[in-house]
């Protein structure tokens, strides 16, 4: 979010945002998100509306008068006239218009967020959102990689940045970090077999690492440049300006898909975060329970978890097979 366009938002959803990185405690990266997707809910309302000139672009519409006494007015009606637009007509970059249903719900669960805190702090008497249901995503199982898939890309590391790069792999295959937590982590948060870990809203976790992690994170360690004053873990090659610092999550997006062609498998198919729901299901493959991986993986909600218990065709058949009808058949 630029700082201009934060200086044209209105009092209102500035509060709002503040409030989420301050009291909610939600990260920098949820509060652009939901500035974003209020400025285009506000901006459909005043276009559809006619509040301003047909012609106008939706992408300029000025929200800043946006006030109380506008947003007393918004019904939810509205809100699903907004919920059609984004499905049938908002650009996607794709060759036909209309937002997937995730893009969609994500932009509703900031409407939702925005009115019950408009309600709290009194700027609405009633919050027409409560009733306010997602649309209805496709649930579809996560892929991974399977574990000889894992072994090749371990085995195919080699050439610049070898060992960091390794070291980012085995990390991700061994405790399901997120890119960004894994971005994030700095020297001092790696501290014997222990590493704490920066997740989502802010919150902290502990993960224990086993021999790989430890041995990998050691040999990395070896050829890390000193930096003055750069406590990151994970440093980036030579910058433009000359030096090494804090490692973007887009060049951790973009080695790891280096690395995925290296080993023969498909960069189109896998990402770095199919990384992370590889280390879930190897994980309850070898028998770690489902709650115990919510803590590994930082989900707030155990049902977010629960996908990875569907994703294992070998414990699905052997679980037909137990039953004690599975052999019966119709008598001739």
């Amino acid at each position: 979010m630029k700082r201009e366009d934060l200086l044209m938002a209105p009092q209102v959803l500035k509060d709002f945002l503040i409030y989420h990185e301050t009291i909610a405690g939600h990260s920098k990266k949820t509060s652009d998100e939901y500035f974003l997707d209020l400025r285009l809910f506000f901006r459909f309302l005043r276009k559809n509306r006619g509040e301003v000139s047909p012609a106008l672009p939706l992408e300029e519409i000025p929200i800043f008068s946006v006030d109380g006494a506008f947003l007393r007015t918004i019904t939810l009606n509205e809100v699903y006239d907004f919920i059609r637009y984004l499905g049938r007509d908002r650009p996607n970059g794709q060759h036909e218009p209309g937002l997937g249903s995730a893009a969609r719900a994500r932009k509703i669960a900031a409407i939702r967020s925005f009115f019950k805190y408009l309600a709290k702090s009194r700027v609405i008497e009633d919050n027409p959102m409560k009733e306010l249901e997602s649309p209805r995503q496709k649930k579809a199982l996560p892929r991974y990689l399977t574990e000889r898939e894992s072994l090749a890309l371990l085995d195919s590391v080699a050439g610049q940045n070898a060992e960091r790069d390794y070291a980012i792999l085995t990390l991700f295959l061994n405790c399901g970090l997120r890119r960004s937590e894994l971005a994030g982590l700095n020297l001092a948060d790696v501290e014997g077999e222990t590493v704490r870990v920066l997740g989502k809203g802010n919150k902290e976790r502990i993960l224990y690492q086993n021999e790989a992690c430890i041995a990998a994170l050691e040999s990395w360690k070896k050829v890390r440049p000193e930096v003055t004053g750069e406590k990151a873990l994970f440093l980036s090659g030579t910058s433009k300006t000359g030096k090494h610092q804090r490692i973007h999550p887009s060049t951790i997006h973009a080695l790891v898909k280096k690395r995925l062609l290296q080993a023969g498998l498909d960069p189109e198919r896998f990402s770095s975060h199919k990384l992370r729901h590889t280390a879930a299901t190897l994980m309850l493959q070898n028998g770690v329970d489902v709650r115990t991986l919510q803590e590994v993986l930082g989900h707030e909600h155990l049902n977010t978890t629960q996908i990875y218990t569907h994703v294992d065709n070998a414990e699905l058949r052997l679980a037909a097979r137990a039953n004690p009808l599975s052999k019966v058949k119709k008598k001739e």
